[in-house]
């Protein structure tokens, strides 16, 4: 029996951005990101509905320093 695929919102670009306590890649905090395959699926989409709003509240600009 396989375990069915969890959904989750990381796109592997991780980092927390300190004003915020948000991962600049999926706009989830570090106790979300700890406990995502502990929270129910309710849970899990509570959290996934707020991720495009935490998303465009951060300043682009600041998210990463790439150096050029």
């Amino acid at each position: 029996m396989t375990k069915p695929v969890l959904e989750s919102p990381c796109i592997k670009v991780c980092a927390v951005e300190g004003r915020t306590g948000y991962c600049i890649g999926c706009g989830r905090s570090l106790k979300e990101i700890g406990g995502w395959s502990q929270f129910s699926a309710e849970e899990r989409t509570t959290i996934m509905e707020a991720l495009p709003a935490r998303m465009t509240t951060a300043n682009p600009s600041e998210k990463l320093d790439t150096g050029t």
